[in-house]
C-alpha cells in the first residue's frame, strides 16, 4: 500500500521532496503524482489558465483510476492557490472513504472546496516558495498525520449502512434535534446530524447517495433560504432530492430567516428587517411571507418526487429559537404563508400536520420520531408487499 503525493513539481518540487523524505522516515511508501500546468513559466491569460488546471486534474484522476483502494492508502496534496484547488478537485472526485491530506496556504474559503469530503487541512501558514523554519515545520506535521492515518487500521469498504438516520441541524433547532436523536438512541437506533449551514447539506446529500442512511428527518431545511433566496452556500443541487428514495420526514426548521454573514457587510435591505447576530460572524435575517411561500413551493416539488414514504409536520409556534413571540424574528405571517405554500404544493400522499408546537419543543421531536416510525413501517411493508 502506498500514498500518493499530489504537487505541482514545477513549482512545488523541493517541497515535495522534503514530505516524501519525511514520509519514506516514517516507514510510509509513498508515489508522486504531477499536477503542474506545464507552463513552462509562461504567463497564461485566464481562460487557459482554467482549461490547463482542468486538464492536470484529469491527467491525475486518469492516474489514480486503476484500482485506488486496493494499491493506494491514501492521498495527500501539497499546494497554493492554483495547485491547491486543482488537487482539491481531484480529492473530491475520489472515493468518500479514502483518507485524503491537503498541505496548503489555504489563499480561498476552503469551505466551498470542503462541503461534501472528509479532507484534512494542513496550514502552512508561510507561502510554498521553498524550504524554511516554518514551511520545514508544516511539512513534519503534515507527515505525521498522513503517518498515523497510513498505520492505522482503515475500513477499506464503502461508507457502512448500520441503520442510521440522517438528520440536518441548526444551533436554532438543536434542541428539537437533540431531543429526536436521543429518543431515537434510546429506540437503539444510531442518529448521523449534519448542520444545515449552506455547506453540511452538501455532505448530507452526497452521504444519503453513498448509502450511509436508511431514513432521513430533514428537520432543518434552512438552506431553502440560502440557495433560492440569498445567503453564504455551495453548490448542492441535490440537497432536497437526494433522500427521495428513504423513508423521510421534514420539518421546517430554519426555514424562516436568511443566514448572513456580519452585519456591517450586508445589503442595506437585508440590514432594514428584523434580524439580530447569531454570533459574532454570522446575522440571520426575517424572510418575507413572500420568500417563505417561494421556498415551500420548491420544497414540496422535491418532496412529491421519489419512491419513500414521506411525512410533513409544521409546528406553527416557531421555525427557529428566535421565531416565538418576544424573540427576535417572530412571524406567524411568514409561518402561515410558508404553510399554506406546501400544503398547496404537495400530492396526496404526502400527509401533512399542523402543530400547535415550537420546533424546539418536547412534543415536536416526539412527533418527529413517531413520523419516523410511521414511514420505516411503510417502507418496510411495501418491501414485502
Amino acid at each position: 500500500m502506498s500514498v500518493l503525493l499530489l504537487a505541482t513539481y514545477d513549482t512545488k518540487a523541493e517541497e515535495a521532496a522534503y514530505l516524501m523524505g519525511a514520509l519514506m522516515a516514517l516507514g510510509v511508501a509513498a508515489e508522486r503524482c504531477d499536477i503542474s500546468l506545464h507552463s513552462e513559466g509562461e504567463h497564461w491569460e485566464a481562460a487557459r489558465k482554467l482549461s490547463g488546471m482542468e486538464a492536470a486534474a484529469a491527467r491525475a484522476l486518469d492516474h489514480v483510476a486503476f484500482a485506488p483502494q486496493q494499491g493506494r492508502r491514501m492521498v495527500v496534496a501539497i499546494g497554493g492557490g492554483t495547485g491547491g484547488q486543482i488537487a482539491l478537485r481531484v480529492m473530491r472526485a475520489l472515493p468518500i472513504e479514502m483518507p485524503k491530506v491537503m498541505v496548503s496556504t489555504l489563499p480561498f474559503d476552503p469551505r466551498y472546496e470542503l462541503a461534501d469530503n472528509a479532507i484534512v487541512l494542513v496550514p502552512t501558514m508561510a507561502d510554498l516558495t521553498g524550504l524554511n523554519a516554518t514551511v520545514r515545520q508544516a511539512l513534519d506535521r503534515a507527515a505525521a498525520i498522513v503517518g498515523g492515518l497510513y498505520h492505522a487500521t482503515l475500513p477499506t469498504g464503502r461508507v457502512a449502512v448500520a441503520p442510521s438516520t440522517g438528520i440536518t441541524a441548526l444551533g436554532v433547532t438543536g434542541p428539537g434535534v437533540d431531543a429526536l436523536s436521543r429518543r431515537l438512541k434510546r429506540e437503539g437506533r444510531e442518529a448521523t446530524v449534519f448542520h444545515a449551514n449552506g455547506f453540511g447539506g452538501a455532505a448530507f446529500a452526497r452521504w444519503c447517495a453513498a448509502g450511509a442512511f436508511d431514513s432521513v428527518v430533514d428537520y432543518t431545511p434552512h438552506e431553502l433560504t440560502r440557495l433560492y433566496v440569498a445567503g453564504v452556500h455551495t453548490d448542492m443541487p441535490t440537497r432536497f432530492t437526494a433522500y427521495r428514495d428513504l423513508p423521510r420526514v421534514v420539518l421546517p426548521g430554519g426555514a424562516n430567516f436568511i443566514g448572513m454573514g456580519e452585519p456591517h457587510l450586508m445589503p442595506d435591505a437585508y440590514r432594514l428587517r428584523p434580524h439580530y447576530r447569531h454570533s459574532p460572524l454570522f446575522t440571520h435575517v426575517q424572510c418575507t411571507p413572500e420568500e417563505a411561500a417561494r421556498c415551500a413551493a420548491i420544497l414540496g416539488a422535491a418532496l412529491s418526487e421519489g419512491r419513500g414514504p414521506a411525512r410533513v409536520l409544521l409546528p406553527m409556534r416557531g421555525f427557529s429559537a428566535e421565531d416565538r413571540e418576544g424573540c427576535a424574528i417572530p412571524s406567524p405571517a411568514l409561518r402561515e404563508a410558508f404553510a399554506a405554500a406546501l400544503e398547496g404544493a404537495l400530492p396526496d400522499h404526502v400527509p401533512v400536520r399542523r402543530m400547535d408546537a415550537h420546533i424546539n419543543d418536547p412534543a415536536a421531536a416526539e412527533a418527529a420520531a413517531a413520523a419516523l416510525a410511521e414511514v420505516r413501517a411503510e417502507a418496510t411493508a411495501k418491501e414485502h408487499a
